[in-house]
């Protein structure tokens, strides 16, 4: 099982990304997946999260009316969209399956600075 995170970059504030993570060797369907990040010196924390059938969704407080998850079980793929990016979103982003162990992604880094 395999996920591949992209669509990191710079970014000025205020401004927008969108991360795309597409899994290979299993199939998304299944599972709840979930976005999480990480910045330097700090621990890696949850971000956004969608049911299998994409549902329901959880977000952070800190992000909540600025990003949405979704997903396209079809196409094995899970995205976050970023809207309005302040620079405390700058971290390094993670995409998870929820199962057995967990799989998580390679991360793609996010930087919100002028």
């Amino acid at each position: 099982a395999q996920l591949v995170e992209s669509g990191g970059g710079l970014v000025q504030p205020g401004g927008s990304l969108t991360l795309s993570c597409v899994a290979s060797r299993f199939r998304i369907s299944n599972y709840y997946m979930s976005w999480y990040r990480q910045a330097p010196g700090k621990e890696r924390e949850t971000v956004a999260g969608i049911t299998s059938g994409g549902g329901s969704t959880y977000y952070r407080d800190s992000v909540k009316g600025r990003f949405t998850i979704s997903r396209d079980n079809g196409k094995n793929t899970v995205s976050l969209q970023m809207i309005n990016l302040k620079p405390e979103d700058t971290a390094t982003y993670y995409c998870k399956a929820s199962m057995s162990g967990g799989v998580w992604g390679q991360g793609t880094q996010v930087t919100v600075s002028s």
